[in-house]
C-alpha cells in the first residue's frame, strides 16, 4: 500500500541546465563555421610563423656573408668555433634548443669586430697597444647591439654574444658576470674560441700546438672557464673528434642561394645554416655519454 504522503506529491518536469540548453540552441551550421574559422586562423598563424622563421634565418645568413666579405680569416674562425662548440654541446648533452643557440652565438660572436677602427687593429701585424686592446674589448657590446633587433626571432643570441668574454671568476668583460650567471652558450663559446685562437695564427700571434692549447684551457679551469665544461672539452673522446675535424681541409664559404619567384609560404622552411660541410657528420661519432647539471 502506497504512503499517502508520497502519493499526493506532484512530479515536476525535468529542466535542462543552461549549458545544455545553449548547446542545443547552436545550429550545426554555425558550429561548423566556427570550426572552419578557427582552422583558418591556425593555418594563417602557422604561415606567418614560418615566414618569420625564414626571414630570421635569411637575415643571419646575410650577416654571416657580411662577416666573410669583411674578413675571410674571421669568417673561417667563427665556423671552426661553431663546429667545436657543437661538439662540446653534444658532449654536455644540452637539449636541441640550446644547441641551436650555441651554434648561432658561435657563428656571430665576433660580428662586433666589423667596425672600421677595430678592423684596422686586427689587420695590423704588430702586437696590440693598451689603447687598441681597449678598443677590441668593445666588440662584444657592439655585436650585441647589432643583433638586438633579432631578439624576437632569437631571444638568446645577443645575450650570448655580449657574454662570450665573461670569466667564470667574475673578472671578465663587459659586465663582470660570474659562474652560472654567464649564459651556457657563452660559456661553451669561451672555451672553443680560445682553443681556436691558440691553434691558428693571428696577425699578432703565431699558431701553437693542440697540446699547448689544451694547457691554456686547463690553466683557465675554474677561473676563466666553466670547470665542468673544461673537463668535458679535454676528455679523450671530445679531443679525438676535434683533432679529426682539424685535419679536414677547410672549404670556402657556401655560395649564395638562388633567387626564387615562389612565395615564402610555398616552400618548406629552410631554417638550418649551411656553413658546415659534408664531413660535419663526423662530429656526432664518439659522442660521450654523460649528462651535466645546468
Amino acid at each position: 500500500m502506497r504512503c499517502r504522503a508520497f502519493s499526493n506529491v506532484t512530479r515536476q518536469p525535468e529542466v535542462a541546465s543552461p549549458l545544455l540548453q545553449s548547446k542545443k540552441s547552436i545550429p550545426k551550421g554555425v558550429a561548423f563555421g566556427v570550426g572552419v574559422a578557427a582552422a583558418g586562423l591556425m593555418m594563417r598563424e602557422r604561415r606567418f610563423r614560418i615566414s618569420a622563421e625564414r626571414l630570421g634565418a635569411a637575415i643571419l645568413e646575410t650577416l654571416l656573408a657580411t662577416i666573410d666579405a669583411n674578413d675571410a680569416v674571421t669568417g673561417a674562425h667563427v665556423r671552426r668555433v661553431a663546429d667545436y662548440s657543437l661538439i662540446l654541446a653534444d658532449a654536455a648533452e644540452l637539449d636541441e634548443r640550446i644547441r641551436h643557440s650555441v651554434e648561432r652565438v658561435a657563428l656571430f660572436h665576433d660580428i662586433g669586430k666589423i667596425h672600421e677602427a677595430i678592423n684596422d687593429i686586427f689587420h695590423e701585424k704588430s702586437g696590440l697597444t693598451p689603447a687598441e686592446r681597449r678598443a677590441v674589448m668593445t666588440h662584444p657590446r657592439r655585436g650585441a647591439d647589432v643583433l638586438e633587433p633579432l631578439r624576437p626571432f632569437y631571444p638568446d643570441l645577443a645575450e650570448g654574444v655580449l657574454s662570450h668574454h665573461e670569466r667564470w671568476d667574475g673578472t671578465g668583460y663587459p659586465r663582470h658576470l660570474k659562474g652560472r650567471r654567464i649564459p651556457i652558450t657563452a660559456r661553451v663559446v669561451a672555451i672553443t674560441d680560445t682553443f681556436d685562437a691558440v691553434t691558428h695564427s693571428r696577425r699578432y700571434s703565431r699558431a701553437r700546438s693542440i697540446a699547448e692549447a689544451t694547457n691554456v684551457i686547463l690553466e683557465g679551469r675554474g677561473t676563466q672557464f666553466d670547470p665542468e665544461l673544461v673537463d668535458l672539452f679535454l676528455s679523450p673522446p671530445v679531443q679525438e673528434i676535434i683533432a679529426s675535424r682539424m685535419t679536414v681541409k677547410e672549404k670556402p664559404a657556401p655560395r649564395r642561394r638562388r633567387r626564387s619567384n615562389k612565395l615564402v609560404g610555398d616552400n618548406v622552411p629552410d631554417l638550418k645554416f649551411r656553413w658546415r660541410n659534408e664531413v660535419g657528420v663526423q662530429r656526432r661519432q664518439g659522442r660521450p655519454n654523460r649528462k651535466r647539471q645546468r
